[in-house]
């Protein structure tokens, strides 16, 4: 059984449900020691004293708040707890509102919450399943290791979530720091606009979260086995190069083209077979002199070299090309061209 990070009770009116709060998700970052580079001496992190140099046990470390001029103010855990008597020990719900109108920004942290007995089980399954008829989050606030949160507790299938909020004041507003683009920029007739939304609709499928992985933790992990078994290192290929803005139209063309060769939306490959059937076409009433042109620019491509390859891709502002290999980078030259 799992252990409980918070125990206490939700209420809502005059309804209490003692719950638990358990964490819906775990770390798999691969974490790693100090040492002192050329040793095996492992570094480690103390508290320490910084006028002594001694080390100081957690019992003896209080809590101080800087009010400027170098003075600080000490406050002791039970004094932080006597100024709100229950509240760590209770989520009082102020108020339902609908799920749809959280924005994601305002989403923090998932915990799961369970009754903390049998006898509990009702009123849990009920407001479990009156929020998801309603399609509504129950809002209300709560003191968890020393810290009052937000929080939305919302539906998940057969369990209640408990979804930590931030603050408004603690949301940044891009506006002061960013700079950014204006709306004005780009216009409802833009070609670039409607290649956008072919690329988004060939691109689009149903969210399947378990078809990804970490691959950068695996990454790691290899390398590690890699060191430890004498292996040579095999470095990953850089980012592929920015992609040159005289040329939108035509890298997003290459995209959507790029994205139907993988399956795309059931739209774009009923769409893409028509348009395939009318170019077969038309190709059948190639001129003999194009044909033999075309083989002799093929014949070229392959004769080439890599970096001959790569060269003609940066002349041709190929997307990615850094990236690629020698084959690659012919039928992407071969389609730039």
């Amino acid at each position: 059984m799992a252990r409980a990070i918070w125990a206490g009770s939700i209420s809502f009116g005059l309804v209490s449900i003692p719950v638990g709060v358990y964490s819906a998700t775990e770390d798999h970052t691969v974490h790693f020691h100090q040492f002192e580079r050329g040793t095996t001496d492992r570094v480690r992190n103390l508290r320490v004293n910084e006028r002594t140099g001694d080390e100081v046990e957690y019992g003896d470390i209080v809590k101080g708040a800087d009010v400027g001029d170098g003075k600080y103010v000490v406050v002791e855990p039970d004094e932080l707890e006597a100024i709100a008597p229950g509240r760590s020990r209770n989520l009082e719900i102020s108020e339902f509102v609908d799920l749809d109108e959280i924005d994601p920004i305002y989403y923090q942290r998932t915990y799961w919450l369970a009754p903390t007995g049998e006898e509990y089980h009702r009123p849990y399954a009920l407001l479990l399943q009156a929020l998801s008829d309603s399609n509504r989050a129950a809002i209300g606030t709560f003191v968890m290791r020393g810290k009052e949160y937000l929080a939305a507790i919302r539906p998940d299938r057969d369990v209640l979530a408990l979804q930590t909020l931030y603050f408004p004041d603690e949301i940044r507003d891009p506006h002061e720091m960013l700079d950014l683009p204006s709306p004005r920029e780009v216009r409802k007739d833009d070609k670039e606009l409607a290649m956008a939304m072919r690329l988004i609709d060939a691109m689009s499928g149903p969210w399947k979260p378990e078809q990804y992985r970490d691959s950068y933790r695996e990454r790691v992990e290899k390398l590690i086995e890699d060191k430890r078994e004498g292996r040579e290192i095999v470095s990953e290929a850089e980012p592929p190069d920015p992609t040159d803005m005289t040329d939108l139209l035509a890298a997003l063309q290459r995209s959507v083209e790029a994205a139907r060769g993988k399956g795309g939306s059931g739209a774009e490959r009923a769409g893409a077979e028509k348009r395939t059937g009318s170019r077969k076409a038309g190709k059948e009433k190639k001129s003999g002199e194009k044909a033999g042109k075309e083989r002799a620019e093929e014949k070229d491509l392959r004769s080439a070299t890599k970096s001959e390859l790569l060269e003609r891709a940066r002349e041709l502002d190929v997307s990615g090309r850094s990236s690629m290999s020698k084959e690659q980078l012919a039928d992407a030259v071969r389609e730039a061209s």
